[in-house]
């Protein structure tokens, strides 16, 4: 059985081989966020399924493919669906694509989710720039990997979230008229969602938003040193002391309506990348 770094390389060479060019940009889609696809000139479409040592996303709306081609000048590759802890993979698997983009060549990684709003100024359908985030994941994506080859050990998460690239998409939001606010991501295992009490709670921790992924790539991403951002999309107002009950579909159907607005601000700062 190949250990981590073999199958990291072995799919890195699939991929290599798959593609006409370096990728310069990657892009993490999350639930029912899959509009940027639209704007993509895609040379090469592969499903997960095909690909050597890729988990295969089990959760509906993510669509399991990872898509090249270009937006601009740049050269993107995107994951049409992203994988979690509550699907039953490890920290490792989930993180694995990040390790290949890298290792393709990415210089940048963009990523978006879905986000239940814990402040009670984000109202469904906003999107909020994560400027930090709290993880409240069982484990961290790190553990037991204490090869350097995977990156420094102990990475420091001071700045998770790239300068420039938070610069970037504030100024096309602007740009573009579009309301981007920022806040603070807390990351639960799930799926179920929250209690009215975990609400108070993540709220008194200093979240503003809750969601079930972004922050075991985040971590990745800062221990090979890629400069990473990322974007939610608020699905539910999460006020425990007027909760309503929701389900996953009401969740995918406002991720779909703010999705052209977040695709074209991610098609704008991706432009001007490279």
């Amino acid at each position: 059985m190949k250990n981590y770094l073999e199958q990291i390389t072995e799919t890195t060479s699939f991929l290599q081989e798959q593609f006409f060019a370096k990728p310069d940009i990657g892009v993490v889609l999350g639930t029912g966020l899959g509009e940027l696809v639209q704007h993509i000139n895609i040379e090469k479409q592969i499903s997960y399924n095909d690909i050597p040592n890729f988990p295969v996303s089990t959760v509906e709306s993510h669509k399991g493919n990872l898509i090249f081609g270009t937006i601009g000048n740049s050269t993107v590759l995107a994951m049409q669906g992203r994988f979690h802890y509550y699907e039953g993979y490890s920290m490792q698997q989930i993180t694995f694509p990040i390790r290949v983009m890298k290792a393709l060549g990415i210089n940048y990684l963009l990523l978006s989710n879905a986000a239940g709003g814990i402040n009670l100024n984000f109202k469904k359908g906003d999107m909020v720039m994560i400027s930090d985030h709290i993880n409240l994941q069982p484990e961290s994506p790190l553990r037991g990997l204490n090869d350097s080859a995977y990156g420094t050990r102990f990475p420091d998460m001071s700045s998770p979230y790239d300068d420039l690239l938070n610069s970037r998409l504030t100024f096309h939001a602007s740009r573009m008229e579009i309301e981007l606010k920022h806040g603070v991501y807390a990351s639960v295992m799930g799926p179920n969602l929250e209690t009215k009490a975990e609400y108070r709670y993540l709220k008194i921790m200093g979240a503003d938003m809750v969601g079930m992924s972004t922050v075991p790539e985040v971590i990745v991403a800062n221990q090979i040193g890629l400069p990473c951002a990322a974007v939610s999309v608020i699905t539910d107002e999460c006020d425990p002391d007027n909760l309503h009950p929701v389900d996953i579909s009401e969740i995918i159907a406002t991720a779909g309506k703010a999705d052209k607005k977040l695709s074209e601000l991610f098609a704008g700062v991706i432009k001007e990348l490279m």
